[in-house]
């Protein structure tokens, strides 16, 4: 057993004590398929979006946590409910008029919008694969339709009739009294309209795998619950997927876990044991609102992508998804610099500390060098001080301070140093409030000022940071905070910023002379 997989085995990172968790599954035999499977759901009555990013994403870290203990081989499946009817025509969407004409049929019997694909179907989840393939997650892509029309579902479709009464009775304890009267598990697709149909069952006889009911105009129908002129309700379609498929592991929000125990009893009742299950909170706006789709609230994929790499957005979902958290614009900036620090902390760890690592779990246990010789936190402040336009004038700066660096050696510093712009012109600058300085303020700003430009010692991050910290003290501010903060909101319109003196080792000495004087003379807005 190597040393990585004894660490594994007794780290506290999350992902390795949901692969624990798995491997007691298999403690008295591997699986009869031969591997582990993770499953990950989408529904394509939209384009994929940051949970669906985040989903796969805390999956596959489990999945690689599980490869890590164990030499069982593992595949992970993104399922589309493609075949769910059309509840509504999404607003953003082109040809309104045409796409109503086809409401409750499914996903992938409505025209695609767009003209692009067989059907809107099939859109999203060209869509979806495209966006998976972007990020490199390596799945299987299994479509419901397909699933449902090849008869590859035919057999668990089958022990649904066979089961129907039972399955029914775990139902009906979900439902009130008015919905449980008409409520079937079955969902026929009308022969002639190609609408699903939502209408109790008068028959279901399991000898012949057939359900006969009634349309919505009275005509008597009667189908196979195979070949996919039948697919089954949202709860019993999630248990049976289970069944089917024979799912070992899937995670989802928390305003699915009310329902995992009617998923698990249907997969048991269908005789499959019901996966391990993992429910993450879910993602609150700036208002502490969850974030929802047709909503809008919070933040995309492409917006975070805008200012930040797709690896902080990784780092960002691994941290503790048992709690409720912010997901808007201002978690950026934190989200980069410490992944960065994960990434630069690597190198000095054991296998033990590593396996505790994030960057481990995002980059498979082989995560790259970082070159971000500049927090992001400290390229926004020089972006703001300098009103940088495009991130050729931040390199100016930073050369300086890193004469080494460039564009070319270290690109992931170049990638957020146009970052950085983009952020501080959205984000930074049209609320920045600069304050005039209290008169104690205003001498410490004066002497520092005074020190900076006779100051011919080394101008490094600690040695300037060691002269405006004894400036402060000079100068009797009862909480140093305060003087650090009074820097940032006179001089840069801000109340928050990295250690300053890391901040004029990268502005300039000269420089930061110059803003103090600008500062104290109210000429900055």
């Amino acid at each position: 057993m190597s040393t990585l997989r004894d660490a594994a085995m007794s780290s506290k990172a999350w992902p390795f004590e949901e692969a624990r968790r798995l491997l007691k599954r298999f403690e008295k035999k591997p699986p009869e398929k031969g591997y582990v499977l993770f499953e990950t759901g989408y529904g394509p009555s939209g384009l994929p979006h940051i949970g669906t990013f985040g989903e796969v994403a805390r999956t596959t870290m489990v999945r690689r946590a599980f490869e890590v203990i164990s030499d069982i081989p593992t595949k992970l499946i993104c399922f589309s409910d493609d075949m769910d009817g059309m509840r509504k025509v999404p607003g953003n969407l082109p040809n309104q008029d045409m796409l109503s004409e086809h409401l409750q049929k499914p996903l992938t019997s409505v025209p695609d919008p767009f003209g692009e694909y067989d059907s809107f179907g099939h859109h999203n989840n060209a869509m979806l694969r495209r966006f998976l393939d972007t990020f490199g997650f390596e799945y299987d892509f299994i479509s419901s339709t397909e699933y449902y029309k090849s008869g590859q579902f035919d057999e668990i479709l089958l022990k649904t009739a066979e089961k129907y009464d039972d399955l029914m009775k775990i139902m009906l304890k979900t439902l009130r009294e008015e919905r449980a009267a008409t409520y079937s598990i079955y969902l026929p697709i009308h022969p002639e309209t190609g609408r699903v149909l939502y209408v109790p069952m008068k028959n279901v006889d399991a000898a012949k795998g057939e359900i006969t009911f009634d349309d919505e105009d009275g005509r008597e129908w009667t189908l196979p619950v195979t070949g996919g002129n039948v697919k089954l309700q949202w709860k019993p379609d999630f248990g049976a997927r289970w069944a089917g498929l024979d799912v070992d592991f899937e995670m989802f929000g928390k305003d699915h876990s009310t329902n995992a125990k009617v998923y698990g009893d249907i997969c048991r009742c269908l005789g499959k044991p019901a996966p391990q299950n993992f429910s993450f909170e879910l993602f609150l706006d700036d208002k502490g609102q969850k974030i929802s789709k047709s909503d809008g609230n919070g933040i995309s994929i492409d917006e975070w992508l805008t200012y930040a790499s797709a690896e902080s957005l990784s780092y960002f979902m691994y941290q503790k998804p048992k709690t409720a958290k912010r997901m808007y614009f201002d978690v950026i900036p934190k989200a980069v610099d410490e992944y960065h620090q994960q990434l630069r902390a690597w190198d000095k760890q054991d296998a033990t500390q590593r396996a505790n690592n994030p960057v481990f779990h995002i980059h498979r246990g082989q995560p790259p060098v970082s070159n971000m010789v500049v927090p992001f936190s400290m390229l926004l402040n020089l972006a703001s001080a300098a009103g940088a336009e495009d991130k050729d004038a931040m390199w100016g700066f930073i050369k300086r301070y890193a004469p080494d660096a460039s564009a070319e050696t270290h690109p992931d510093l170049d990638q957020a140093a146009g970052f950085a712009v983009r952020y501080y012109q959205d984000f930074v600058k049209p609320h920045k409030v600069f304050r005039a300085p209290t008169d104690q303020e205003r001498l410490a700003m004066a002497d520092l000022g005074a020190k900076l430009a006779a100051h011919d010692g080394a101008v490094d991050d600690e040695t300037l940071q060691s002269l405006v910290f004894a400036v402060g003290k000079e100068h009797e501010f009862e909480n140093l905070r305060d003087w650090f903060k009074a820097l940032y909101e006179v001089l840069l319109g801000q109340s928050q910023g990295p250690r300053f003196g890391g901040f004029i080792a990268l502005y300039g000495v000269n420089e930061t002379v110059a803003l103090i004087n600008a500062g104290l003379a109210g000429e900055l807005n």
